[in-house]
């Protein structure tokens, strides 16, 4: 890992969230979100150290992506947020990010339009 992607690391805000930071994976190219997941420090250590997504999983523990569907993403850029507790990871996929094989996993699942005001 460079003195870069150290310092990135090393600005991660883990207390926050039990040592979870959510990460919305998006694409780089189009701009669509893909899915959303989260990654820990050893995660996201893999993450820099391979240059392809790790995240780690409130179910199944450290997960690379890709592994078991051969849908890896690589990493174009990672960015923290202004609080350092989320980061948006541009990726160049591999093939579908859902697990349906929907390209997003915003595709399939229920959506409502909101309005302003008291419109009913």
């Amino acid at each position: 890992m460079n003195t870069d992607q150290q310092a990135f690391l090393d600005k991660c805000d883990f207390a926050k969230g039990d040592g979870l930071i959510p990460v919305v994976a998006q694409d780089a190219t189009t701009r669509n979100v893909l899915m959303v997941a989260y990654t820990n420090e050893e995660a996201l250590t893999k993450t820099l150290e391979s240059g392809q997504m790790f995240y780690q999983s409130r179910t199944r523990g450290l997960w690379h992506k890709g592994d078991t569907s051969g849908h890896y993403q690589d990493v174009v850029s990672l960015h923290l947020d202004c609080d350092n507790d989320t980061i948006l990871a541009l990726v160049n996929p591999q093939g579908p990010a859902c697990h349906t094989g929907s390209v997003t996993c915003f595709i399939d699942g229920p959506s409502v339009a909101v309005t302003q005001g008291n419109e009913q």
